[in-house]
């Protein structure tokens, strides 16, 4: 697990969404405020959390409900702008995710110099969004295919609002994904953004490897992340940082200095 402390600094690491407001060609995107609204309400965003002292930042479309699982050109095109006027200001490590499209992710990842990404890359399953299918060799040869190989790859193999479609348990596809596909790591959610991960799936999927990092992927707070830390190898975060821990309000420092207060004592 040696590449976690080399890019993030530290063991256990944090990192924090970036929510994008809807984009255009979204449902949501507001054409009055335009992609100016966008910039400034990201970069407030960016602001909080590393002043707070998270470890790390992951941009991600989140706004752009309901998702596709091939993204449209004009969604990277906007996330590359956005990441591309916030970057002086981002002095700690970044990834990008394209919901739900891994291509697309490692695309903007290779132009914005991300240096991970989070994606459904292997499995199938029936979603909100409809069947959901991957191919992680093509993905992982288009990695090597656009000088991205460094560019490290977060497996999410309980994605949210959607379940495997063979009857298959946790543990055997943590199993079969780091053996068939050597994930850089693994990630492990509940039914939705911001709804607790069961521990004891944690537990499960960690147990079930035997060297892949396991990430805790939603739900985590100020409550339960000494616990959640007490398995994983790290978190992903984002609603509990959020004004009152509401899904669609902006990033509030004081959450997420509070939060991190207790991670570093943990750490320590």
């Amino acid at each position: 697990m040696s590449w976690i402390k080399e890019v993030f600094d530290t063991e256990k690491p944090i990192i924090a969404m970036c929510h994008l407001q809807a984009l255009p060609g979204d449902p949501d995107y507001d054409a009055t405020g335009g992609m100016d609204k966008v910039i400034v309400s990201a970069k407030n965003d960016v602001i909080a959390l590393q002043e707070g002292g998270v470890d790390g930042i992951m941009f991600s479309n989140e706004y752009s409900l309901p998702y596709l699982t091939k993204v449209e050109t004009v969604t990277v095109a906007a996330m590359a702008r956005v990441i591309g006027e916030l970057r002086s200001f981002v002095k700690i490590p970044y990834g990008v995710n394209c919901l739900w499209d891994p291509i697309a992710s490692l695309d903007l990842a290779a132009a914005v110099d991300a240096q991970f990404i989070r994606e459904i890359i292997s499995g199938v399953y029936a979603s909100d969004f409809g069947l959901w299918n991957t191919d992680p060799g093509k993905t992982a040869r288009h990695r090597l295919r656009i000088g991205a190989k460094n560019v490290k790859m977060f497996y999410n193999i309980v994605p949210e609002a959607a379940k495997y479609l063979a009857d298959r348990d946790i543990s055997e596809i943590a199993k079969t994904t780091e053996f068939n596909n050597k994930p850089d790591a693994i990630c492990v959610s509940g039914l939705t953004a911001g709804s607790e991960t069961d521990t004891q799936v944690l537990k499960v999927v960690k147990d079930a490897v035997r060297k892949t990092p396991i990430f805790c992927n939603t739900g985590c707070n100020k409550d339960n992340i000494e616990r959640q830390l007490s398995v994983a190898d790290g978190a992903i975060c984002a609603t509990t940082f959020k004004v009152d821990g509401i899904f669609e309000n902006p990033v509030d420092y004081k959450r997420v200095k509070e939060f991190m207060d207790i991670v570093k004592e943990f750490r320590n």
